[in-house]
């Protein structure tokens, strides 16, 4: 895998690979359109589950709540990821932990972010927080097929789902890979988006030593995301991300394109999984939140076990409370995407759960969707060419411009919002 110049990981390797069809390679691609889907590798993987949901595959329960033990602290959220990957290694059940860390120099490595395998707990602790940049899992994949012993992986939805589909190709991985821990996802950001965030904090790109993309304050709602950069030199600036101009995640700024043909909100193929609880009480609940999809009977008894020794703090839930914390991230990847699949586009098509379906839908959503995917595609090339020139102010100025049309149409704000506003009211179609 190697950088593009949009700060995305994109394959590498010789022509005759890249450009020849693999019937073996797009049976483990989790966008390709002949690679087993969420569902069926779930009903392989999960068939004696409990409950079956079609939003978010089976289970067998569904908590929300967070860890103790310093966990929480050091997290991003409520500190249950860190908290299973240390329970496994502890209890015995692997001897390493394939999840993404920071780097010490990105000035070397070229990059920020990296996966890496711990192998006790105070690794997989010093690797707690989010991480909105562009990984993979290549290097990972070689050292588990190299070092005898059972792994977990930890991974958005598509690295799990890609995972799967290789296991079910490679039979040292299928050994050796015990279980997958999931992390709920909204799309995929380029690498640029760290530039940008320096460029709006007054730094140079190659200044930023280390990214907190979700600096934690006990004392604000945990909805309310603040970006720390440190500098080479040890200086430290913070911003809020609504004062950025591509804070606004729903957006889609840097976004990778793939993401716009993903239906899997919550990892369904994963052994348990793992998001915010974007709802109230917990959105206000600055210290962090969970909520957590349990699929694996094993790992179902490692949470049991939690609560009774009151290590876990947590409340069973259902699949219905799952769905409203990631009510945004289901529209989008079910309504949106039906929407999205309706367009006239060249290349390949994924097969998707969802049909195309552009009927039925108020010209505001569409207007949105519409909206999230020119600023998808365009941030790419506008940033690319503002840096290029050295210029940032090009692509700061485009970026201002259309999140404020883009926050019209979706909160109903400004000339834009009032616009859509009169037109749903003339054709009684509203959103």
């Amino acid at each position: 895998m190697r950088w593009d110049r949009h700060g995305q990981l994109k394959p590498a390797g010789p022509a005759e690979w890249l450009g020849e069809p693999s019937p073996s390679f797009a049976r483990i691609c989790p966008f390709s359109p002949t690679a087993r889907d969420e569902r069926a590798l779930a009903a392989h993987l999960f068939p004696a589950a409990r409950y079956q949901d079609e939003r978010v595959g089976p289970f067998e329960a569904a908590y929300v709540g967070h860890a103790r033990d310093g966990f929480r602290e050091e997290g991003s959220s409520g500190g249950l990821v860190s908290w299973i990957a240390a329970e496994l290694l502890r209890q015995g059940l692997v001897e390493g932990v394939a999840h993404v860390v920071a780097v010490d120099d990105p000035e070397k490595e070229g990059r920020h972010f990296r996966y890496r395998i711990s192998r006790d707990e105070a690794a997989v602790r010093a690797g707690a927080k989010s991480r909105y940049y562009p990984i993979e899992l290549s290097g990972v994949l070689d050292e588990i097929r190299s070092v005898p012993g059972r792994y977990a992986v930890v991974g958005i939805p598509c690295f799990i789902k890609a995972v799967n589909l290789l296991r079910a190709e490679d039979e040292r991985l299928s050994d050796r890979i015990a279980f997958t821990l999931g992390l709920y996802c909204g799309h995929m950001k380029s690498a640029r988006m760290v530039e940008s965030f320096a460029w709006q904090m007054g730094m140079k790109a190659e200044e930023v030593q280390r990214i907190d993309f979700r600096l934690k304050d006990p004392c604000r709602p945990a909805n309310w995301y603040r970006a720390e950069i440190t500098r080479r030199d040890g200086r430290r600036e913070a911003q809020d991300w609504w004062h950025l101009v591509d804070g606004d995640w729903g957006a889609g700024f840097f976004q990778n394109s793939a993401c716009d043909f993903c239906d899997d909100v919550v990892a369904e193929t994963a052994d348990i999984s793992f998001g915010d609880a974007w709802v109230e009480p917990y959105s206000s609940d600055g210290r962090g939140t969970n909520v957590v999809i349990v699929r694996s009977p094993e790992l179902h008894r490692l949470i049991k076990q939690g609560i009774s020794e009151g290590r876990l703090d947590l409340t069973p839930v259902d699949a219905d409370f799952v769905e409203q914390t990631q009510a945004a991230g289901f529209r989008q990847r079910r309504e949106g995407l039906a929407y999205r699949l309706s367009w006239r586009r060249p290349g390949v098509r994924p097969a998707k759960r969802v049909e195309a379906n552009s009927g039925g839908l108020p010209l505001r959503r569409k207007l949105i969707y519409r909206m999230r995917h020119h600023i998808a595609v365009w941030s790419h090339p506008v940033f690319d060419l503002a840096r290029r020139l050295h210029w940032p102010a090009l692509y700061l100025r485009w970026a201002r411009t259309v999140v404020t049309v883009y926050q019209g149409l979706t909160y109903s704000r400004g000339p834009v919002g009032r616009m859509i506003d009169r037109l749903e009211t003339a054709t009684g179609r509203h959103g």
